[in-house]
């Protein structure tokens, strides 16, 4: 029998790039040629800089190291590489297709949250397990990106439920700080620029490792999950 805790969890939250979807090499590479054409050099410094970041943020630092464009040139050329990178497949991190699959099955519903723009959000959505998101928020469609609260809560306002009752799924530090922000639980997968430990926060090694079970119990003891990055992460 389920009990009343169990059914605390009303939905899943995730953020894209890094999380569900193995596209960072897309964006970071799409970087990389940009500034490569504009005679920049753009280290890997550079490029850690803007992981999790909103695309405007992103482009302003591609601007500022010399990128000869207006900021919105620099997010439609960006957009428009990784979008063509996306034509050969979306290329699905290890368990994410699964775990998807099991929500449905359960009936717990699922959201998108990401900064890339919706050209990109949407070609993934679209590519889930059928039913699986009930609502995407791209980094268009919201006034402030992650770090800052609102993605989150405005992907808790669209499936009408509350934050609290929400597990968020991320990589980043700029998405775990903009979940937690919001009053959710996180779940964090090895990323390029990993969260440190702290209250609140489940590292896991892989979406392989992930169970709804395991999403319910979070929130029916949130103190007793992994607090500590995963090994080699």
């Amino acid at each position: 029998m389920t009990s009343d805790n169990e059914d605390r969890l009303q939905a899943v939250l995730w953020d894209m790039d890094g999380t569900l979807v193995d596209t960072e090499p897309y964006w970071l590479a799409a970087q990389t040629e940009l500034a490569q054409e504009h005679g920049i050099t753009w280290t890997t410094h550079d490029a850690r800089a803007t992981v999790g970041q909103a695309m405007p943020v992103t482009a302003a630092i591609l601007r500022e190291s010399g990128v000869a464009l207006s900021v919105t040139e620099i997010i439609d050329d960006l957009l428009e590489r990784v979008v063509a990178s996306l034509q050969g497949g979306i290329p699905w991190l290890p368990g994410a297709e699964r775990i998807l699959g099991e929500l449905v099955a359960q009936h717990i519903p699922s959201a998108l949250v990401t900064m890339a723009f919706s050209p990109v959000a949407t070609r993934v959505a679209a590519a889930a397990p059928i039913g699986t998101f009930h609502a995407v928020v791209a980094g268009d469609s919201v006034p402030q990106g992650k770090p800052h609260p609102a993605p989150y809560l405005a992907a808790a306002d669209l499936l009408g439920v509350d934050p609290a009752n929400c597990v968020a799924v991320e990589d980043s530090v700029s998405g775990t700080t903009s979940a937690q922000a919001a009053g959710m639980e996180v779940i964090v997968v090895p990323g390029i620029v990993q969260p440190p430990p702290g209250p609140g926060r489940h590292f896991i090694a892989s979406l392989e490792d992930l169970t709804v079970d395991s999403l319910r119990g979070i929130l029916r003891d949130p103190g007793a999950g992994d607090h500590r990055p995963a090994a080699g992460s």
